[in-house]
Formats: structure tokens, sequence, C-alpha cells
């Protein structure tokens, strides 16, 4: 993660601008209905500045018919000491949302991973496949990332001058991690056999369509 933070630290004002943007969106922002027996639904939005708790009176009961929704909203540090608000947040969304929570409100947000797909793969781009099978251990997220489709692809064309027809058409019936890893001869190799079947299979649509002009002729003949 280390090699990851250094790549970070190198890319362009452009990049850095992209950075700070979403340090100034949501952090958090999870909704749901209660757990049974409870049917209000509840909505938390943590932004870089405060902390939002939203909720709505679900009841079939006429004296909560009319009921409004209610709102909650406290800085970081008043939501870091409203004990209260916290029990209502592990009661609805679990312990796991909750300290999550809290870990955001003591600025512990980690705003590698609410990076566009797009900065993750340019980042990528920079980091040896040590690195990256390192990365793809670190979360969910970068795991799924690492063995995408879109980054195989960018890695096969930074390692390849130019990617032939033959290899994209490949790419598509094998993956591109698996073009990646297949070294040139077998790749050769690969491409001939399914030329072959192309051709083949062409040719025997060809035959049927011969056959069904001559059915069809010797069935006009036969008519008339």
């Amino acid at each position: 993660m280390a090699t990851v933070a250094r790549v970070l630290v190198a890319m362009t004002p452009s990049g850095v601008c992209k950075m700070a943007k979403v340090q100034e969106e949501s952090l958090l922002e999870i909704g749901g209905q209660g757990p049974a027996p409870i049917k209000d639904y509840y909505h938390l939005l943590i932004t870089s500045t405060q902390v939002i708790w939203r909720w709505w009176k679900i009841s079939l009961r006429a004296e909560f018919r009319n009921a409004r929704p209610g709102e909650l909203k406290e800085s970081h540090s008043e939501y870091l000491e409203d004990s209260t608000l916290q029990r209502q947040v592990k009661i609805v969304f679990g312990p796991g949302i909750l300290n999550y929570s809290l870990d955001l409100c003591q600025g512990q947000a980690d705003y590698l991973l609410r990076l566009p797909e797009s900065i993750h793969l340019k980042i990528m781009s920079h980091l040896d496949l040590e690195d990256v099978a390192r990365l793809a251990g670190t979360c969910c997220r970068f795991k799924q990332l690492c063995s995408s489709e879109e980054f195989w692809e960018q890695t096969v064309r930074m390692h390849w001058d130019t990617v032939p027809a033959e290899v994209e058409e490949l790419a598509e019936e094998l993956g591109w991690r698996n073009v990646f890893f297949t070294n040139k001869l077998q790749l050769q190799k690969q491409i001939s056999r399914r030329k072959q079947r192309n051709q083949s299979g062409a040719g025997a649509a060809t035959g049927l369509q011969v056959d069904s002009l001559i059915r069809l002729s010797e069935s006009k003949h036969g008519l008339k």
C-alpha cells in the first residue's frame, strides 16, 4: 500500500483536484428499515462536516398518521459524544456501521477507496504485478478491481506495442487475463485454431445454404 501512496503523491494536479472533490462529498450514506418489530425507515448521512440522521414513522395507528419525518443534524464532535444517537445507529444498522461512522467522525476516512474506478486503474497502471496481488488482498473492492477485465485489458495494452485485432477477438472469448498470461506462441496457435473453426463453420453454413437451394429448386421443378 506504500507504493499506492507514492503513486497518489506523484499524480498530476488534476488528479489532486479530483481527490479534493471526493473529500467534499458524503463519506457514508445508508438507509433502511429498523429491525422487527420496528417498521420505521431510517437514513444516515455523514459528510465531511456533519452527521445527519433522518427517520420516517411507518404505522397504521391513527396517532401516527400525520407524523412528519424527523431530522437531526450534529457536528462530528457532537456525534462522538451522543451515546443516544450512537445506540440508535447500532440498533438499526448494526455495530459494523456504528464503528465505521465513529472512525469517519474521528478523521479516519479511507479516501483511497472512494476514488472513481478510472483513478484506481490509473494508479494500478504504475504498480508491479506483485504489488497488484498484495492490493487485491486488502479488501473486496480492490480484489474485484484487480480481477476485472478493464484492469487486465489495460495491462495487456501497456505491455504490447500494438494489440492485433485477432488478439482482441480472442480476448473476448478467453478474457484479457488469460491473454496476458499466455505466451505469444500459444496465442498464435489459439488464433490459428480459432480461424480454422470459423472457416469450417462458415463452410458448413455455406454447404447448408447450397443444399437448401437445391432442394428448393427440385421442389419447384416437381410442382411444374
